[in-house]
């Protein structure tokens, strides 16, 4: 299992004219391997291999400029990328895929891509990070390195790759590294179902017995200061105007999306394991913000906060720790009853006359049959659970009305670091971060 830290660069103006010259390099040869690949995809009907690729252009300048190491790794993904479009492009023949892949197409012109180091080519140089340009840049411009600083949490040996990634004006070093061996939670019948929302952002039900709700509210503020911060320096320009301000916007807003994830997807790991629970159910619709359609306001609301991510960062997680993490439809779980055991239809299966025994009022709260009102979102995450209840043998005996009235809600700003290493109930953090 590999992990990934990222760290933002902030060097001289030199080291940044470097890292800006190899990223632009990389975009270049990136754009060659691509048309090369087109070219054989199109003309000769076949897929290069990496030696082929690498063979045919060692002598393209973008290639010298990078150095082989740094070049190879470039152009390696652009063969992960036709490899895939090839698997795709097999699946579509086979009427297994709903649309016509379309072959990898060029990065922008005068843009930058990321730039991967292998770690046999970068030097520990006093607490500092050596990486090597080539004899070509040496020759050209009289220099063969750039240093960057090593962070002191990290151990140099275990690093098995780096990258510089540039976004929105900034440049980044992302670290690779063997994460050790965590020990997999015991397999049992506990399970966590999740619906994923807005205003409540996760909501999360257990056969256990318990509930809890991560509030939305900032994501949703954040957001929406964002979108006012953006449409402001765009009036009266046209839609694709862009500067170094909205750069700086757009990266400050991606920063605090991806503390929220990170901070998220940590609780809900570390509340599975505090209350001993080894699947996670994630209600989740394909395609479901494609065609939305909820009003302007709230399908931009929607649209915009990152639980596809999120669900991402979770999965991840569940498989480092041994969690069984499941994907289930969603369809049907606001509107059929669970107190009333109501049948859930699958997405496009609904009974002619199906009717649900409850109804979604006011304020968030579902109302069941005998007029016991529940949380909605607490309501879809135990209908979520039940989608798999016959899959998994799940006893939802404890799922009852006072879990689905009352979840406890936490807050994104609470989840700091030094609260998520707590994780309520005593648990010993050292055995979750391990």
């Amino acid at each position: 299992m590999y992990g990934c830290q990222q760290h933002s660069i902030k060097k001289s103006p030199e080291v940044m004219a470097v890292l800006e010259y190899i990223c632009s390099q990389a975009n270049k040869l990136t754009n060659c391997g691509i048309y090369y690949c087109r070219q054989m995809v199109f003309k000769a009907g076949s897929f290069l291999t990496r030696a082929t690729l690498d063979k045919e252009l060692k002598s393209n300048i973008h290639f010298k400029a990078m150095g082989s190491a740094c070049a190879q790794q470039t152009l390696h993904s652009v063969i992960e990328s036709f490899d895939s479009y090839k698997n795709l492009w097999k699946l579509y023949k086979e009427e297994k895929l709903h649309f016509r892949p379309k072959p990898p197409s060029y990065r922008k012109k005068g843009g930058m891509a990321v730039v991967s180091y292998p770690a046999r080519w970068v030097k520990l140089v006093d607490e500092s990070l050596k990486f090597p340009l080539g004899n070509q840049v040496k020759a050209w411009f009289g220099i063969n390195h750039f240093i960057l600083p090593m962070p002191s949490n990290l151990d140099f040996n275990s690093i098995k790759e780096y990258r510089i990634v540039p976004r929105n004006g900034c440049f980044y070093i992302e670290f690779v590294y063997k994460q050790q061996e965590i020990e997999s939670v015991k397999v049992n019948n506990n399970v966590l179902g999740i619906d994923p929302g807005v205003n409540n952002w996760i909501t999360g039900v257990s056969n256990t017995g318990k509930s809890f709700i991560i509030d939305g509210k900032k994501v949703k503020s954040q957001n929406h200061w964002y979108n006012k911060q953006v449409a402001k320096i765009k009036t009266r320009k046209p839609q694709d105007y862009w500067n170094e301000e909205l750069a700086e916007l757009t990266e400050k807003r991606n920063r605090q999306m991806r503390d929220n994830i990170n901070k998220a997807a940590r609780f809900i790991i570390n509340w599975c394991l505090v209350n001993d629970i080894s699947n996670i159910v994630f209600g989740w619709n394909k395609f479901n913000k494609d065609g939305i359609n909820i009003g302007k306001k709230n399908n931009q609301e929607f649209v915009q906060i990152p639980t596809a991510r999120l669900k991402e960062r979770i999965s991840q997680l569940c498989e480092q720790y041994g969690i069984n993490f499941i994907e289930t439809e969603e369809s049907y779980t606001s509107q059929a009853s669970f107190l009333d055991d109501d049948f859930l239809p699958k997405y496009g299966e609904k009974p002619e006359r199906w009717k649900a025994s409850g109804k979604r009022v006011r304020r968030g709260l579902y109302r069941s049959c005998d007029g016991s009102l529940i949380n909605a979102d607490a309501h879809g995450a135990a209908n979520i659970i039940r989608k798999v209840k016959t899959q998994l043998n799940l006893d939802l005996t404890k799922v009852i009305r006072a879990v689905l009235t009352l979840p406890k809600r936490y807050f994104l700003d609470s989840l700091s670091r030094q609260y998520r290493k707590r994780c309520e109930g005593g648990l010993n953090p050292l055995t979750i971060f391990a």
